[in-house]
Formats: structure tokens, sequence, C-alpha cells
């Protein structure tokens, strides 16, 4: 029995509904001929590519590497919940590296606005508080554009974290947890993730030496360290020095995109990713690397490749030709270099 437009348009209004209640991604469904759209339809200016709804790019924060974006179909959500796992402690730094150096990105767009980053005792005092000069120098992260905010108990972490993730006067909002509380639930995800959405800002979980659970987050990235490129110097790679920092990045859940893994390096320079690709993301040595040594700005051309550098002059033809036969020149005809020198 055929379906009334009537019907049909109850039906897309309540799969938007469900789509926002379940932080899917918004999908346009395409409406019966000559069937009026309501005003929520027509707001989402969104469209299907291949059965995936791909929203607007201003949705997304990209990460800068066209692969990973591609696979997270634009980067992360902005206005989401979003997990960075670590499976072990020692993986804490990587979690708090690659949080940072999205921090960085988003404080490129959100200029004056500061992030917030909650935790708990126990994981400040097991992975410890980010150092204040490294944030400037290596994400440009100034002492006033990250708060801390530590609780005692993960239910005072969870309620400092619902009520930011509401405020319009932060950039983002980070929570760092360990491993999987219980209190940490589907039903708590979700609060978090609804306050994100309402907000339109970005609320990153990081769990530490935590292993996948059911959660309301579209994405989860596990992040683990990789191997960094030792220094480039003028005369070679520095043998036994640490280059720039490393991350080695999997899709472990995802609702647009594949499961798949990508080795990342965080240049704090330029404040972007860099990608590593076959061999170089398994033995840590880029394959062009940048240049150490700009080229000149006052000379168009190069300097000239030095000439061929003698410790002593050029024999003589004769002291040539006696030293082949063998004869030993006169002492009063010995080669200059072998008489002796006056000072003065």
């Amino acid at each position: 029995m055929a379906i009334s437009a009537v019907a049909r348009e109850t039906v897309f209004a309540l799969r938007r509904q469900i789509a926002k209640i379940e932080g899917t991604l918004p999908e346009r469904l395409q409406a019966p001929a000559g069937a009026p759209l309501d005003a929520d339809a027509s707001a989402d200016l969104t469209i299907v590519r291949r059965g995936l709804a791909a929203a607007l790019p201003e949705a997304f924060l990209p990460v800068g590497i066209e692969p990973l974006d591609a696979a997270l179909s634009g980067g992360l959500p902005k206005a989401a919940l979003s997990e960075i796992h670590g499976l072990e402690t020692r993986d804490a730094g990587a979690v708090a590296g690659f949080a940072l150096s999205l921090t960085s990105l988003i404080l490129k767009q959100a200029q004056g606005l500061p992030v917030l980053w909650i935790g708990t005792t126990e994981i400040f005092r097991e992975a410890g508080f980010p150092y204040a000069r490294g944030l400037q120098a290596s994400f440009g992260i100034g002492p006033g554009q990250l708060l801390f905010s530590e609780a005692p108990k993960l239910a005072d972490a969870l309620w400092v974290a619902e009520e930011a993730a509401r405020m319009m006067a932060l950039a983002a909002v980070i929570l760092e947890i360990r491993g999987n509380p219980q209190r940490l639930d589907l039903t708590a995800t979700r609060r978090l993730h609804a306050r994100a959405q309402s907000a339109g800002r970005p609320v990153f979980l990081l769990r530490q030496a935590a292993e996948p659970e059911p959660t309301a987050a579209p994405v989860r990235l596990i992040v683990s360290p990789a191997p960094a490129v030792p220094r480039e110097t003028v005369a070679g790679p520095l043998a036994g020095s640490i280059g720039r920092p490393a991350f080695t990045i999997s899709i472990g859940k995802s609702r647009t995109a594949l499961p798949g893994q990508f080795t990342l390096e965080w240049n704090p320079d330029e404040r972007v990713f860099n990608e590593r690709r076959g061999e170089e993301g398994r033995t840590g040595r880029a394959k062009d690397p940048v240049p150490v040594v700009s080229l000149s700005g006052g000379r168009k051309d190069p300097a000239a490749a030095p000439g061929a550098v003698l410790a002593f002059p050029t024999p003589r033809s004769s002291d040539a030709i006696s030293s082949a036969t063998g004869d030993q020149p006169p002492p009063g005809q010995r080669a200059a270099h072998l008489s002796p020198r006056r000072a003065g």
C-alpha cells in the first residue's frame, strides 16, 4: 500500500531527530516529488555521498593530512565528543601531545578563547601536568590559553566537564580519565556529546590505559608513540638525538570511515602535521627531509665548488724526473718545501 506524503514527511522528521540525538551526521533525505519540505529539512545543508551524509566543511576540524581527513569525511567533528585513547600507561605522553596538537589547530581558528583541561588527581599524579614552556615552544599555546581543573573524584570531574561543555567562552574542553571507570558510561558520554552539540564546541575525552567500550562519541582515535626522526644538521642526522614528536593514529571507531592507521609527525615551527608513508613510517626516517640550511638571499647563483687543496706545491719537472729515476739532487738544489724556514 502506498504511503502518503504526510507519512513520508513524518518518517523523515523522525529520522532527523534520531540522528541528532545519537550524534550522527545529519542526513538530507530525498523527499517525494512534489512534497513540500519543512523548515528543519531545508536547514540541513548537507548532501549524500555514496550513502554517507557529508556535512559542511565548517563542521569539521581538519587534521591537515589528506588521507586521514578523507577517512574521517573532513576531519574531527567540531560540535561533538571525540575520544582519544591510549592503550597503555606509558602512552600518556603521546596521547597528551596529540591532544595538544589538536588544541593548537583549534586556537588558530578561535583566537582569544581559552581551552579547559579537566582531570582527576589520580591522572595528574600519574601522567603529570604539561610543561608551560614546552606548550609555548612546541604548540604555540600561551600561559593564559590553557586552563586546568583538578578534581579529587571522577564524579566532580564529570560535573565540571558537563558544565564547561555548554560554555561558549571556551574554544574546547579536554577531559582526561584513566582506565574504564563504571561512572563514565554511555549515559555520561551522551550528556557530554549533547552539551558539545548545543554549544558548537569540541570536547576531547582522553582515556589513558583504557579499553574501547560503547560511548556516544562519533569518533575514537587510538594514539601511540612513533619513532622520532633524529635531528638534521649540516653534517647529517645527529646520532642519539630526538627530533620532532611523532604519533601512530588508528581509527578505532567512526560512523563514516573504515578502520585505518596513519603515522603523523608534528612540526612545532609551522604547527602543522606531516605524514610518513611506507618505509619512512616504520623506520622514522623522512623520505624528503626539510633543508637544514636556507638558500642565500643576496646572491643569484650558489657558491662555486671548492677546488683541490694541495698540502705541498707542485714539484718542478726536473724534481719529478729525478724522483722518478731515484737520483737525489745536490744539497743546494733541494726542493723548496724541504728547506728550513726562518722566523721573522
